[in-house]
């Protein structure tokens, strides 16, 4: 029987790890199986463009992983048993139930929308979490800039997701009036240059800031600030934070409060050694000594890491630490305009900061390196792959090349 590897999710990590690993291990001992709920892969770094109303194309995962070999179930994940090692999943076609049998498992079912348990925002709000939610959010917008007197958008959360998006809506959607709601100072964790520079391009745009506002609940046509404001809404887009989805809290393996997986250097489970987490699932120290942040980032780094970690034990070979750290910020103002912000080793804002076209230009460059690596998950695929350090049903040691 072969080793069974089973991905649990299929965004920038689960893509990326499930393609790497069908490089670099021979079929002739390992079967990959990819699960994801939906059939297309998500630029989630792009969510804001597709909600405004751009034409984002989505790739069939079906079409990335052909010819890999990699198997793709489409289904939601419903439960982990980490004791009988098998995944439960409900079939994305019929709504029937099933369940998968893994010797490796690779968690990295991502994050949505938190509302932070804040009244009124999952019956009223919307979010860019995910496509389905992005796709509603351009509706509403599509219907607002066909009224005479347009309409007003309020963004709450002045993180990167809530920036990129008022920005982005202000741009796109003339018409419509845009309102960021933020906590705390805007652009709080920039340098000053770059909060100057993200000022000056929400006035250029016409985006009316509020700063130091706190929201206790979503309403319909308003949001209830705490100090007793309320702001008059016709669509209301949440961003105020990231969580993870409950099941691996549930299934016994240990986690964070909010849900992650505690994984060691090598990105797997302190609790269940056949379990690796990548991406936001996964709570990981970098290398300075702090949990990185949920990104994509991240999920590119954790994805690697996990990679190496996963090869080097099922073949015997010393596992290699990636390099985990997180480098800065990539803000989109619009399609003109951006903001690169470089962290120090503390995660602090460094001096300098990079802003206007030619940030936009980096920022691009990046979106496009993003997709490619996932659309070619076995580019330069080796000819003769890693065969495991015990094949499959057999004692003797195999050594690849």
């Amino acid at each position: 029987m072969k080793h069974r590897i089973v991905v649990l999710g299929a965004g920038y990590a689960g893509s990326y790890v499930a393609g790497n690993l069908a490089r670099r291990l021979s079929p002739a001992d390992t079967e990959i199986t990819v699960v994801n709920a939906e059939p297309d892969f998500v630029e989630r770094l792009r969510l804001h463009q597709l909600a405004t109303g751009q034409q984002i194309e989505a790739q069939k995962l079906a079409d990335v992983f052909a010819g890999t070999g990699i198997r793709l179930r489409l289904a939601r994940v419903t439960a982990v048993d980490p004791q009988r090692q098998v995944v439960a999943v409900a079939h994305a076609d019929d709504g029937g139930g099933g369940e998968l049998g893994y010797n490796t498992l690779v968690y990295a079912l991502g994050s949505h929308g938190d509302d932070r348990g804040v009244p009124g925002v999952a019956e009223h709000a919307f979010d860019i979490a995910g496509r389905p939610s992005a796709l509603r959010l351009r509706e509403r917008l599509d219907r607002l800039g066909r009224r005479d007197k347009g309409g007003r958008v309020l963004v709450v959360g002045d993180g990167l997701t809530g920036i990129e998006t008022a920005t982005e809506i202000a741009e796109s959607r003339s018409e419509l009036s845009v309102a960021l709601i933020a906590r705390d100072e805007l652009g709080a964790r920039l340098s000053a240059g770059a909060r100057r520079h993200l000022r000056q391009a929400c006035d250029r745009l016409g985006i009316t800031v509020l700063e130091h506002t706190s929201v206790e609940a979503v309403e319909a046509t308003r949001v209830l600030c705490a100090d007793g404001t309320a702001l008059t809404s016709d669509a209301t887009v949440w961003t105020a934070g990231f969580a993870v989805n409950p099941i691996a809290a549930a299934s016994g393996l240990e986690v964070t409060e909010n849900g992650q997986i505690i994984v060691d250097r090598t990105m797997r489970s302190v609790s269940h050694p056949t379990v690796y987490a990548a991406g936001d699932s996964a709570y990981a120290i970098g290398d300075n000594g702090r949990p990185l942040p949920m990104s994509c980032a991240s999920a590119g780094s954790t994805g690697r890491q996990a990679t190496d970690a996963i090869v080097g034990h099922l073949t015997g070979r010393k596992i290699a630490n990636t390099k985990l750290d997180y480098p800065g910020n990539h803000i989109s103002l619009g399609r003109r305009d951006a903001i690169l912000q470089p962290v120090d080793d503390e995660a602090q804002a460094k001096p300098t900061y990079v802003g206007g076209r030619k940030a936009a230009h980096i920022k691009t460059g990046i979106l496009k390196i993003s997709l490619w690596g996932i659309s070619h998950p076995t580019f330069g695929l080796p000819k003769r792959r890693r065969r495991l350090a015990t094949a499959p049903g057999a004692s003797t040691v195999i050594w690849g090349v």
